[in-house]
């Protein structure tokens, strides 16, 4: 894995589990896809759990950088990351799903 992966890659995890969380959130609210609010638990515990997993991975000798700079880099973004799933993600499990219209 290069450096510039290593960097890059917690916060496009995030903004990809972001936004496939919430593009979900939008199909079970518009009716198109069943499932409610299990299915984006679901989803949203499914993104924690890579974010997490990137996390450990970033930390081994296998996946980690030889480096200092880029190994702490990486490390504290891989950090950024899992926190801001956590704040992004918390109102898909502890609010309604979806408004009623009107």
């Amino acid at each position: 894995m290069s450096a510039i992966l290593r960097i890059a890659l917690p916060l496009t995890l995030w903004l990809a589990g972001f936004s496939a969380v919430y593009a979900l959130h939008g199909l079970v609210c518009s009716g198109g896809w069943p499932g409610g609010r299990p299915l984006l638990i679901a989803g949203g515990a499914a993104v924690l759990a890579l974010q997490l997993a990137l996390l450990l991975a970033l930390r081994s000798r296998r996946f980690g950088d030889p480096t200092p700079f880029v190994r702490r880099t990486s490390l504290l973004l891989a950090v950024v990351g899992l926190a801001a799933t956590l704040w992004t993600l918390i109102p898909v499990a502890v609010t309604s799903t979806c408004l009623p219209p009107g």
